[in-house]
């Protein structure tokens, strides 16, 4: 019997084995080359594609639409799958790829007619762009085309890729749009609902302006005496605790400092983009070399966004420029009459099996029509109109001065940015840039027809403020507002961030008087828990006059003793406040967030809002607010124990697991893993004990966080740093799936520059 169960072992071993080896030989079959030689039609003169040890792409070309066809290449081996899902995500078109299950999501992407709008802007662009657009994508489907076999994606999902469009690129960068911007029509979506619900009184009391405020020339906007709205009974019967849940800040740090504050003279720039993180990582890195049309060389290095012939971000030696989301105000729901003339379309969404989904959409001359709160509301956003999207942003590569390159922003079309730009003769500057509507009167509620300002939402807005060479030398952005106050009131709130983050790097900065990469690093790690500071002194002090004391207060209250007021890895104390206060936060709006829970609406895109008023009510303690709870002693106590039940839950009831690095664990996975837990070994990222939290520099969640670093002196990038929060290849068994991943989580300065070539593959006609 035991010689017949070895044998059963053995043979089952040997199977193991064996699929194991059949599914390691078709991935490998699918693996892109990285040496040889290759020709295309496509090309003007040779070039090469050169890969350096973490396979950063050295492409080597003639002219720039020969490095855009060399680009595209790299792309497509290296990242043509996520490259897929970017343009169908702008699209709507995932149904085809997931199924039915996709439908929905679907619905709520095709609304914005995002391909229809990329083939209009396609046939009016100029031709020299369209040429530049067809080339890099011929160079992106003759990349994929080259390693032969299909990648294990669409071998899963049992179909065949789409060759890549012109169209698709600009689709690539809408869908940039839908992750920047979409929460400033959803926040705006929020408040039309609040108001109706609640009045203009609540609404006022949530947008109240903080104590937070870091604008660049240090203007603040007034914080009047808000009155505190009463709720009425009816909104007080909460059966169940709702959780609001924390809306990603989809955003970035950056800063700089002039010339006179670096030992070399050089001015310079630090940018860390805050975006979901994935696998594979969003950026390729990327080193472009080529001759401008006069013959000028032009070498320009950072990070490219697969499906797009740019280097977003990134250093040509004599300027470098890093950006963070602006979060103006570039979206209006306009309030429609019962009589608005609408145009009824159906939309096809195409399915796996051959069948096709068929629904109508309705349009106004303002934009695509939604219905919500009893109402017909159109959409008007800056994605919408012809000057959102162009390529423009290719004009940052030759740009040899600061000056230059705030000339080329206003022209950019790209969602809303902070431009940081920073040149070697020593000069830093910020400004917006992107595209921008020039209409005057933004809102945060709903806009009447004949207030919907259509003319000036058709033009691209040019007079933009800009601050260059401050006299302190330094400037720094954050998602929060830059501009001055006045300016405020012409642009508007977009969604801003609370602007903690902004005051402790701007803090930062003014304490300092010289820099390096090595303190910009140590800044952009930053993750001391300022903004923290009063809810764990509101903690302690809830625990300590509690009437009936928990059974673990006195454990409790040591590692709120020991909590390091840092978000590190080893701090339970950190974990209790963070998670004390949101139970505050779901506890007292618990009524709102009922309320709109049952029209299909959450408080969650105004979460980033909510510290004002939040101690507006806990200093002046109305009995309104209370719902169930006999005073706010008891209703911080009870916040306090949901927080409990919910740590305990998820973590055990051993608090000692309950620390940051566990609890906000970086979990950075594939797709795929995500939706089939077996593949995470395979295909995912090293999980990494937690290490930053929001309302600090160091941004950072369990699949959120900086998905690069970037710092740079032109003129001396051979200090220059990127760091990204992950590996070039997509594809599994690359050297460089997960390359670069680990310097990323330790913190640890990756060069921006090219190392040693370790591979070559040389194209030609």
């Amino acid at each position: 019997m035991l010689k017949w169960l070895k044998i059963g072992i053995s043979i089952a071993v040997i199977g193991v084995l064996a699929v194991t080896a059949m599914i390691y030989g078709v991935l490998s079959l699918s693996l892109p080359a990285l040496d040889g030689h290759a020709k295309s039609q496509s090309l003007t003169a040779p070039s090469t594609l050169s890969r350096d040890g973490i396979g950063q792409a050295v492409i080597t070309a003639k002219s720039r639409q020969d490095a855009a066809f060399t680009l595209g290449y790299a792309h497509g081996q290296d990242r043509f799958f996520q490259m897929d899902l970017l343009r169908r995500n702008a699209a709507g078109e995932l149904s085809e790829l997931f199924g039915e299950g996709a439908l929905e999501l679907d619905k709520s992407l095709r609304f914005h007619q995002f391909r229809q709008r990329s083939e209009q802007i396609i046939a009016a662009m100029s031709k020299a762009e369209r040429i530049l657009l067809e080339v890099y994508a011929q160079g992106v489907n003759e990349g994929r085309a080259q390693a032969g076999m299909l990648s294990f994606e669409y071998l899963l999902l049992g179909t065949e890729p789409r060759p890549w469009q012109p169209a698709d690129s600009l689709l690539v960068i809408f869908s940039m749009y839908l992750d920047l911007q979409a929460a400033t029509f959803k926040r705006d979506k929020t408040l039309i609902h609040i108001a109706e619900q609640f009045g203009q009184q609540m609404v006022d009391f949530i947008l109240q302006p903080s104590q937070y405020q870091a604008a660049l020339d240090g203007s603040l906007l007034a914080m009047p005496a808000v009155p505190i709205p009463t709720l009425d009974k009816q909104n007080l019967s909460v059966k169940q605790i709702p959780h609001i849940a924390e809306a990603p800040l989809f955003g970035s740090n950056n800063w700089a400092v002039m010339g006179s504050l670096t030992s070399t003279g050089a001015a310079m720039v630090s940018d860390d983009m805050h975006l979901g993180l994935n696998v594979p990582s969003i950026w390729y890195r990327a080193q472009l070399n080529y001759q401008t049309e006069s013959a000028e060389p032009v070498t320009v290095t950072g990070v490219s966004l697969p499906g797009v012939p740019a280097i977003v971000v990134g250093s040509n030696d004599k300027i470098a420029w890093g950006f963070t989301n602006g979060y103006l105000d570039t979206a209006d729901w306009i309030e429609l009459s019962e009589q608005a003339p609408l145009q009824s379309i159906n939309e096809e969404i195409k399915l796996p099996n051959g069948q096709v989904h068929t629904y109508t959409l309705s349009l106004s001359r303002f934009g695509p029509v939604k219905a919500f709160n009893g109402k017909q509301y159109a959409l008007q956003w800056v994605a919408h109109q012809p000057y959102a999207v162009n390529l423009n942003l290719l004009q940052l590569e030759t740009a040899e001065s600061v000056v230059q390159a705030l000339n080329i922003a206003p022209h950019v079309g790209i969602p809303v940015q902070n431009l940081m730009v920073v040149d070697k003769q020593g000069n830093a500057a910020w400004r917006p840039i992107g595209a921008l509507p020039s209409r005057v009167f933004p809102s945060d509620l709903a806009v009447s027809a004949n207030r919907a300002e259509l003319p000036l939402w058709q033009q691209n807005e040019l007079v933009r403020p800009q601050v260059i060479n401050p006299d302190n030398g330094k400037l720094w952005t954050a998602n929060s507002r830059v501009m001055s106050a006045l300016e405020h009131r012409r642009f508007g709130d977009g969604g801003y961030a609370l602007g903690a983050r902004a005051v402790q790097i701007r803090d930062r900065l003014l304490a300092d008087s010289q820099f390096s990469e090595a303190s910009f690093n140590q800044l952009q790690l930053d993750n001391e828990a300022r903004f923290l500071l009063p809810w764990h002194e509101l903690l302690v002090e809830t625990l300590t006059n509690s009437q009936a004391p928990l059974a673990d207060q006195q454990q409790i209250l040591d590692y709120l003793a020991d909590w390091q007021a840092c978000a590190c890895s080893d701090s339970v104390g950190y974990t209790l406040v963070k998670h004390f206060r949101k139970g505050v936060i779901d506890t007292v709006f618990s009524p709102i967030e009922s309320s709109l829970n049952a029209q299909d609406e959450t408080l969650s895109h105004l979460s980033r809002y909510f510290e004002p008023a939040l101690w507006q009510l806990l200093a002046s303690k109305p009995t309104s607010w209370l719902a169930q709870h006999a005073d706010w002693q008891h209703l911080l106590e009870a916040a306090f124990s949901h927080s409990q039940q919910k740590l305990t839950a998820r973590f055990g009831s051993n608090m000692a697991n309950w620390t940051w690095g566990n609890v906000n664990m970086l979990t950075v996975q594939h797709p795929f893993s995500q939706q089939m837990p077996f593949l995470s070994r395979f295909l995912d990222m090293p999980a990494v004990p937690g290490f930053g939290d929001s309302f600090m520099p160091a941004v950072q969640g369990k699949r959120f966080g900086a998905s690069q670093r970037f710092i740079a002196q032109p003129g001396f990038l051979n200090n220059a740093v990127m760091t990204v929060a992950g590996g070039q290849s997509g594809h599994p068994l690359s050297p460089y799936y997960r390359s670069g991943f680990d310097a990323y989580a330790q913190g640890e300065l990756t060069p921006l520059l090219p190392s040693e070539i370790r591979h070559t593959i040389t194209l030609s006609k």
